[in-house]
């Protein structure tokens, strides 16, 4: 009895030593920006840029990074990308993922701006994704909000975004 008593102990304490090793502090992980690239087909592509800002004094390694990002409260674009790198201690860096956005999705924002108010420079986004890390359990979700500018209505001009 007392075997399966310090087995059952000592089995507890390892697992509760597993989630203290696993706890960090989380990225911060926000829109920096989204430049045009070549489109395809019936599809749009942008090069979406997202900051990683890393508030603890170990570096955080990832491998791949998967966005959606939802404009106005609708699927917009979603990308993944396989890159790595290492976002250092008490640091940050933009990692660049290229996202694509169907005709479909592109029609419906049209007709929302052609039944919305023209003059409101801005539409809500939402951003959600997963920066993948090596090992079991190293990876992070993400989510960020804020508002996207809008080029004004009637103008030929591209911006960059935000």
């Amino acid at each position: 009895m007392n075997t399966g008593i310090s087995l059952v102990s000592a089995l507890i304490f390892i697992l509760s030593g597993c989630a203290v090793l696993q706890q960090h502090d989380p990225l911060r992980i926000t829109l920096a920006g989204i430049e045009p690239l070549e489109g395809k087909g019936m599809e749009a592509r942008f090069a979406v840029q997202l900051r990683v800002q890393n508030h603890t004094s170990t570096p955080f390694d990832y491998d791949g990074i998967a966005v959606d990002l939802d404009v106005r409260g609708k699927t917009f674009a979603s990308g993944v990308s396989d890159k790595r790198g290492t976002v250092p201690r008490f640091g940050e860096t933009v990692i660049t993922v290229p996202v694509s956005v169907p005709a479909t999705a592109i029609l419906h924002q049209a007709f929302e701006l052609a039944r919305g108010d023209l003059t409101k420079p801005k539409a809500d986004y939402r951003l959600r994704g997963l920066l993948g890390g090596p090992g079991l359990g190293r990876g992070q979700r993400f989510e960020a909000e804020g508002e996207l500018n809008l080029p004004a209505a009637g103008s030929a001009e591209t911006r960059r975004i935000p």
